[in-house]
């Protein structure tokens, strides 16, 4: 699919071309039209989430509906960029992102110029256009291909933010539309940052709560050596900030992320080998055992996010903001509390929506929020459904990232029920886990 560059100024010859795939739907007798997915990220490949199909979505839904996704501006097969290389990937996400003092923040912030100086050079005239809010002006061009009077639609974390935007523009093209693991499109950079840095530290607590064999003050301390002085793992070093991701890419999910990170520190806090650890936080980077990154989608979570948002806070006031982040969540908080840090130097200036009254006349659509989400917290799923007037908010009361097709038949069902037919439960519906893990 072609697109142009720039919507409000079309010139010939200046588009992307963005990769688009489709599973058919099964039975096309009774096809209900497409279904457009997106992961999240941002810089998720949404062609790689349709590719999984039958795993997102149930048969009742495949039959019915073609399962769509494309990727965005600049992701993997979508005229894809590339900030930095390998090698420099690597050096850039296992430094230690923890500002603790005066050299520490200007090591961050000579980090922070680097990424944007190097972004800059890959995107060249086009950095300005990785925006969401082109990613849904594309989204509107695809509905139109696609043939469907209206878009039906399935974003999940991230992909709530996509799917917020496309309605704000395209009110009256919206059809059934799912937003799962809410993103507050209207909540300032800060907010934000502190509200995710709070989310991780719940499920952080929630996960030690079903794990007697870890304390929080054997894991800080863990985490404290770490930053004086990085575990070698064969070639390599698990630096703090490389235990900190794989740490938070295990809270993603109970289900199967809390028993590999229960091994995972055990391994680390009871024999000093931090392998496993290192490997989920490399599958959380899609870093490959040769070094090499199989995903952009970390180079594009800084393209785009620096587009979406603007934060007008100077740097002096971000350090100042620290202990806020430090008080709420002692673990995550000094990673997230500097998050964005590259936006302050970025070479093209931020796309800002915060008017989102047109919200209030969109179809009715289902938002869903799990209370323990650690990277969207529930508050976020609260507010969003209060910004579309006729929206029903459907609430996972568990752990995890994200309420559909993990495992609960509550929201399974009201969503299936949702896309089949059209019907919304008549109010908002809590759905609790009915087997909670212990580890």
């Amino acid at each position: 699919m072609v697109v142009p560059v720039d919507y409000s100024h079309i010139v010939p010859g200046q588009y992307f071309s963005l990769f688009v795939l489709r599973h058919q739907a099964s039975n096309k007798s009774k096809r209900l039209g497409s279904l457009v997915v997106n992961p999240g990220g941002p810089g998720g490949s949404g062609a790689d989430y349709a590719y999984g199909w039958d795993s997102i979505v149930s048969k009742a839904i495949s039959d019915r509906y073609d399962i769509v996704g494309f990727d965005q501006r600049g992701v993997s097969l979508s005229d894809p960029i590339r900030c930095l290389t390998d090698a420099q990937e690597d050096a850039f996400l296992s430094s230690d992102g923890k500002v603790t003092d005066k050299a520490s923040l200007a090591s961050a912030i000579a980090s922070a110029k680097d990424f944007a100086n190097k972004c800059a050079v890959a995107a060249g005239s086009k950095l300005g256009h990785y925006s969401t809010q082109d990613g849904a002006r594309d989204m509107e061009l695809l509905r139109g291909l696609l043939g469907d009077r209206k878009l039906n639609y399935m974003g999940k974390s991230y992909g709530t933010y996509l799917g917020t935007l496309y309605a704000n523009l395209y009110p009256t093209r919206v059809g059934k539309m799912i937003l799962d693991g809410a993103v507050d499109p209207k909540e300032s950079v800060f907010n934000s940052g502190l509200d995710q840095a709070k989310g991780f530290e719940l499920a952080l607590q929630s996960f030690i709560a079903s794990n007697p064999a870890i304390t929080v003050k054997e894991l800080s301390s863990t985490l404290d050596q770490l930053q004086k002085k990085p575990m070698q793992s064969g070639k390599r070093k698990l630096t703090q900030a490389l235990a900190v991701t794989g740490i938070a890419s295990g809270l993603y999910d109970n289900q199967t992320g809390w028993p590999q990170l229960n091994s995972a520190l055990i391994d680390l806090i009871k024999r000093s080998s931090p392998g496993k650890l290192l490997s989920m936080a490399d599958d959380y980077n899609s870093r490959d055992k040769s070094g090499h990154f199989t995903s952009n989608q970390s180079d594009l979570q800084g393209v785009i996010s620096c587009l979406d948002f603007a934060d007008t806070r100077s740097i002096a006031q971000m350090t100042a903001d620290q202990s806020a982040f430090r008080k709420v969540a002692p673990i995550f908080g000094p990673y997230l509390g500097y998050a964005g840090l590259s936006c302050k130097f970025w070479k093209a200036p931020a796309v800002v929506t915060k008017d989102f009254t047109p919200l209030l006349t969109v179809d009715p659509i289902l938002v869903i929020g799990v209370t323990r989400d650690p990277a969207t917290p529930y508050k976020s799923a609260i507010e969003l459904h209060k910004d579309f007037a006729k929206s029903i908010l459907l609430t996972f009361d568990g752990d995890g990232h994200t309420g559909h097709n993990r495992g609960s038949s509550c929201i399974d069902a009201k969503v299936d029920s949702y896309l089949l037919t059209g019907a919304l439960p008549t109010g908002q519906v809590t759905c609790k886990a009915a087997n909670l893990r212990t580890i």
